[in-house]
């Protein structure tokens, strides 16, 4: 993986991420906005998963709600930017079309 992608992927989702994890998902899905979104919506289960507000009457009170909104203020805001492999505005993305050259005629 390039630098430069690392480096925006770290900062969309900060330094815990351990850099093979992301190399393997930019592989797989190809694109470093992706890789962010499958990550963010990761840590978005995992928090849903467990109670957002815990209170021990007396001695703690732990809500996770805050966390919450602020993951999904951030997947929302991902579609704005714009990862450094993502095509500019107004340059076509370059698609790869193969097809099996055939005979014009029929050879017996």
């Amino acid at each position: 993986m390039e630098p430069i992608l690392l480096a925006w992927l770290r900062a969309q989702l900060g330094t815990a991420t351990e850099e093979q994890d992301l190399a393997a998902r930019y592989a797989r899905l190809g694109r470093a906005g992706a890789v962010a979104a499958e990550v963010l919506a990761e840590r978005r289960a995992k928090l849903l998963a467990e109670p957002l507000r815990m209170t021990v009457d007396g001695v703690v009170t732990i809500d996770q709600s805050n966390n919450l909104a602020g993951l999904e203020r951030q997947i929302a805001g991902l579609a704005e930017l714009v990862a450094p492999d993502d095509p500019a505005a107004g340059e076509a993305s370059v698609d790869l079309v193969t097809a099996p050259l055939l005979p014009s005629r029929r050879t017996r």
